[in-house]
């Protein structure tokens, strides 16, 4: 496979002080996806992607914050993202629906989200409103819309109008509550925490992972691709630990 050509949408050095240099987890990933369209900045969108199958995937999955799935699962996997990251969003609605109906309902898995807002304003709109969302446990409904309309970096796509139609059309969210929520010192906290985490595990590009028994040591699981079958796998190992 070819080296990456869109480096600039994975690094994030200025977030987190690495290096300039650093590629993506896995050059495989580049072929595999074209680019989400975006929208003139500004512009309404008139159709909210995805709401059926975000509402059918996330269905009766418990969530607390930025985890989803059952507190005492064996497995613990966690996912480095930024929002606007195109290669996220391919993991987002590819490989994750998979895990959640194999793994997360099964009570075998629990998936934690730390975000990141390297690649520009956008970034950090759509994280706060998100990590806004995970006050009232509606996290992962928030990130899955965001994720099947997510535009092209930085075009502007993260709109307010989007953004109220998103939370409006998520089950049991108070969308007044998530705009009140965005700018809070609580929202604050946890995105310097990802940050932190993210600088401490030496994460270079996103979506990058860790995985572990739940309560334990999590290491970092490389992946070649974003195709369910490697986190399958890895889940497996784990679970036979």
């Amino acid at each position: 496979m070819g080296r990456p050509d869109r480096r600039r949408s994975v690094l994030f050095a200025v977030a987190i002080g690495l290096a300039v240099g650093a590629a993506l987890i896995a050059a495989s990933f580049l072929s595999s996806r074209s680019g989400a369209a975006s929208e003139p900045p500004g512009e309404p969108t008139q159709t909210l992607s995805g709401v059926a199958e975000v509402t059918r995937v996330l269905d009766g999955i418990p969530q607390d914050g930025t985890a989803l799935g059952r507190a005492e699962a064996p497995v613990t996997l966690v996912e480095y993202a930024d929002i606007q990251c195109p290669y996220c969003a391919q993991w987002a609605l590819g490989a994750l629906p998979t895990l959640v109906e194999e793994y997360v309902r099964a009570g075998q898995l629990r998936i934690e989200f730390r975000g990141l807002a390297f690649i520009g304003p956008d970034s950090e709109t759509a994280l706060r409103t998100a990590l806004a969302a995970g006050n009232q446990d509606r996290l992962w409904q928030v990130l899955e819309l965001l994720y099947a309309n997510q535009g092209a970096e930085n075009a502007g796509w993260v709109t307010e109008d989007l953004l109220a139609r998103l939370t409006a059309s998520a089950p049991g969210l108070d969308p007044e509550q998530v705009v009140a929520d965005r700018e809070s010192s609580g929202v604050d906290a946890q995105m310097a925490e990802a940050q932190a985490q993210a600088q401490a595990s030496k994460v270079r590009g996103t979506p990058a992972f860790e995985i572990g028994r739940t309560g334990g040591a999590l290491r970092p699981l490389a992946v070649t691709s974003l195709e369910p079958a490697q986190f399958g796998a890895a889940i497996e190992s784990v679970l036979a630990e």
